[in-house]
């Protein structure tokens, strides 16, 4: 396996790839697919190398070794698993990451290679985690001793519209993780899982104990993926840990990642990404759905944890993980706030008077969720740090400002 900041391809595409192409225009034609032709042959070299090993002796990747811990990190080219693979590489882990791109971005994994380019920290192998075959031969070859299950599509309003893909992207592919976890003697999982699982609860805080009773396929597939992780776990020595954690905010402190989701899905993502949007003026403004909640100013209310704080809590999981034991967490602030507010909050933190639009309610949104996370201060010694919520949209504007175009296109690397 190469290592990441080995490989080059062509400088990163700008958004009019996605944006501003006139279909119409026939003339154009030729030059568009002559690009998209180009960007293919590109992407396919591009994945052909990480796929190949580049080391003549065994890798240091395919070995268990005295005192390192190996991570698998399902999903660690996205938002919150390139943040928790950062972390996990200060802390001298080795990490190899699992990713098909199809939500994350390979820019941000060229980051942290950047950041630890010693042989035997970091690899990345591209690959889909609902090819069983594929998963299989990935963990044959890799001595793995804990996996971190981040990888997931994860917006409430698409799995509304595209309810299999999440059923089939959560549930079946956690499914396919387990299986080689099994095969292969990989006893400790920590698993990402998500407040959604307990759709709109009667009472407020959330406890680890309130009924599970999911509104929308993302909570329903997430919780499915639960009930196998528990009914798996109590036939053997596993060692788990579920997170269920809350909206996340914010990017790293100093700025090396961020959160950059594809242009075409801003319209499901998270209200954070939208503001910034909003305050850089790529769209003319910013959607508020649902105004007439049962809540005291009319929005939804969140509990919003910042994305260092939630990658601490994943570590201390792990740091915490014994074998035949389950312990299930809620990772919140405790505390919930409206939209409104977080729009207002955003408005501070950016400079910017974004213009708000009201709109009707997102079908399987719910009005009310904040947590109750003594649990975790109690067992795992974790508590938010990061609590100020201007602050961290403070934290999280200046990489937006700084990386408008995000880490580039999808597939690519810088020369």
């Amino acid at each position: 396996m190469l290592p990441v900041n080995r490989i080059r391809t062509q400088p990163r595409a700008s958004r009019s790839w996605f944006s501003g192409m006139d279909y119409s225009d026939s003339r154009r034609k030729p030059h568009y697919l002559a690009k998209v032709l180009m960007v293919a042959v590109l992407t396919a070299i591009c994945i052909i190398i990480l796929k190949q090993s580049g080391h003549s002796g065994p890798s240091p990747f395919s070995r268990h070794e005295p005192g390192i811990t190996h991570v698998l990190v399902t999903g660690g080219a996205g938002y919150i698993g390139s943040h928790a693979t950062l972390r996990l590489l200060k802390d001298k882990y080795r990490v190899t990451i699992v990713d098909n791109l199809s939500r994350g971005n390979l820019g941000a994994v060229k980051v942290l290679q950047e950041q630890f380019p010693e042989p035997g920290r970091l690899q990345f192998i591209y690959a889909d985690l609902g090819d069983a075959k594929a998963v299989n031969q990935i963990f044959a070859e890799n001595a793995f001793d804990a996996v971190m299950h981040f990888a997931a599509v994860a917006y409430v309003g698409e799995s509304t519209l595209d309810p299999l893909r999440y059923y089939h992207n959560i549930t079946s592919n956690t499914l396919v993780v387990l299986e080689a976890m099994a095969a292969h003697g990989v006893k400790t999982l920590i698993y990402s899982s998500t407040c959604a699982t307990y759709g709109q609860p009667e009472k407020m805080p959330i406890t680890e104990e309130t009924t599970q009773a999911p509104i929308n396929p993302y909570g329903k597939a997430k919780k499915m993926a639960e009930d196998i992780i528990l009914d798996f776990s109590k036939n053997n020595n596993m060692a788990v840990m579920i997170l269920r954690y809350f909206n996340v905010i914010g990017s790293d402190p100093e700025g090396r990642l961020g959160e950059a989701p594809r242009p075409e899905l801003r319209e499901h993502g998270r209200i954070s990404g939208a503001c910034f949007d909003a305050a850089l003026g790529i769209i003319p403004g910013l959607k508020v759905k649902g105004t007439d909640y049962s809540t005291e100013d009319g929005t939804c209310i969140r509990d919003y944890i910042d994305v260092t704080d939630l990658v601490d809590a994943h570590v201390k999981a792990l740091n915490n993980a014994r074998p035949k034991k389950v312990g299930i967490y809620n990772v919140g602030t405790g505390k919930g706030r409206s939209v409104r507010e977080f729009v207002e909050a955003c408005k501070k933190a950016t400079g910017v008077e974004i213009k708000v639009e009201y709109l009707s309610r997102r079908p399987g949104d719910y009005a009310e969720v904040y947590s109750n996370p003594s649990k975790i201060n109690r067992e795992l010694n974790w508590s938010a740090q990061y609590t100020d919520l201007e602050q961290s949209l403070r934290v999280a504007w200046r990489w937006q400002k700084a990386h408008q175009n995000g880490y580039g296109s999808p597939l690519a690397m810088d020369s």
